[in-house]
């Protein structure tokens, strides 16, 4: 009996500590290749376990997670081209999701292609993470970079600026790349890149967004299992504000973009069923706020 009392400590200890370093995030990652010809292929089989099994061991936080509560997201590379024996060009896209509350329904927080990706692949060589400094291979910053940004979206739509620590951490790794040989962490490289992005997350012109976030989240789709008319009221309101953002933002609004490639279509269905005065003041805000999709929101009319 002893023995068996001290083994069930010993599960039960196990538990705990398991639970305690559970790992903030369900990430796929996968590595495609179709466009490289007359390559050994099984360099990229091997660098998508290896990035895999990074993902699958690396903190993030020092919060406890418990495995409802992970992030689903993923991390798609596209080889376009093999620069030498360890070096790769391509494009990462990247997506995460977020249960909404009462439902079984998960909404995209992120869906974002970074189209000029550049990086050192060694195989066998193990893949860390410094906070510190930044790794001149390039790969983990770009993955480290990325996963800052779904933690800062996230923890924005469950707490008003929660994800202040996370934009943060971005930032820091967008700014030890400045000395970086590699494109996409400068203002010049572009006007939708790494640096622009995080950019707008820590301007003062951005700071309404993370608070839409939390509204629009929280505040509303969180809410529409209990009341579909209050939920609706609440998203209406935070496209208002964030139209507000865009007049503010007229020079780069990068950010403020990729929120409504993630959100268009949920917002088309949200406000097809409403009543016809809130479809008119949707197709206002709507208009202002992301111009790029109205083809798209002329759905809501009809």
């Amino acid at each position: 009996m002893r023995h068996c009392a001290t083994l069930i400590s010993y599960i039960i200890a196990f538990v705990f500590a398991t639970n305690a370093n559970s790992q903030e995030l369900i990430c796929s990652v996968n590595v495609q290749s179709a466009s490289i010809q007359g390559t050994n292929k099984q360099i990229y089989e091997n660098m998508r376990n290896a990035l895999n099994d990074f993902m699958r061991e690396q903190k993030w936080t020092n919060d406890k997670y418990e495995s409802n509560e992970r992030i689903e997201c993923s991390l798609n590379f596209n080889i376009t081209e093999q620069i030498s024996s360890n070096e790769f060009k391509g494009t990462l896209t990247v997506q995460s999701r977020r249960p909404v509350w009462g439902t079984a329904y998960t909404t995209t927080m992120l869906n974002v292609m970074d189209k000029d990706i550049q990086f050192r692949y060694n195989e066998g060589q193990p893949m860390t993470f410094n906070e510190s400094s930044f790794d001149q291979d390039n790969l983990i910053p770009l993955i480290a970079y990325y996963v800052y940004v779904i933690l800062g979206i996230d923890y924005d739509s469950f707490s008003s600026n929660g994800g202040a620590e996370y934009w943060q951490k971005a930032e820091q790794i967008c700014n030890q790349a400045q000395k970086s040989t590699f494109a996409g962490w400068k203002s010049y490289d572009g006007t939708q890149n790494r640096y622009w992005l995080i950019n707008n997350a820590l301007d003062d012109n951005h700071k309404i967004f993370h608070t839409q976030l939390y509204n629009y989240h929280r505040m509303g789709l969180d809410k529409m299992s209990e009341s579909v008319e209050n939920g609706r009221e609440q998203i209406l309101g935070c496209i208002d504000q964030l139209r507000k953002v865009k007049q503010n933002v007229s020079r780069n609004a990068y950010l403020l973009g990729l929120f409504f490639t993630a959100k268009s279509d949920e917002l088309v269905s949200i406000f097809s069923e409403a009543p016809d005065i809130e479809k008119s003041k949707a197709m206002e805000y709507l208009s202002a706020a992301d111009p790029g999709n109205i083809n798209k929101y002329q759905k809501i009319k009809k």
